[in-house]
């Protein structure tokens, strides 16, 4: 799991997850359990909390729920630039995010 200096949002794994969906603008759990090396059930939990607390939203695609901080939320510019801010020291999460895939691959493309 990536080790966070701090816990402001009552926990690590819900620091993490807000930060990493402020890099992504959105993801799932298990991309987000992948990234971050938490078991996929921590994750879900730290959504549901986040999620009735305002700070994230999910809708869902298909099977898949996608989650995204929430634009509605009334503080959501400080939120993001204090995400930012939690963000910068974090090289590595940085650097997983950035591998991850945004777009399908073309059909019959090689691996």
């Amino acid at each position: 799991m990536l080790v966070t200096r701090s816990s402001p949002f009552g926990g690590r794994t819900r620091t993490v997850v807000l930060m990493v969906l402020r890099l992504l603008r959105e993801s799932f759990p298990r991309e987000l359990a992948r990234l971050l090396g938490v078991p996929l059930n921590g994750i879900q939990q730290a959504l549901r909390g986040l999620e009735k607390d305002g700070l994230v939203v999910g809708r869902t695609v298909g099977r898949t729920r996608l989650f995204a901080l929430n634009a509605r939320y009334f503080a959501l510019r400080e939120l993001a630039a204090y995400l930012d801010r939690l963000v910068e020291p974090e090289t590595e999460l940085k650097a997983r995010v950035s591998n991850v895939r945004r777009r399908p691959r073309r059909t019959n493309k090689p691996l």
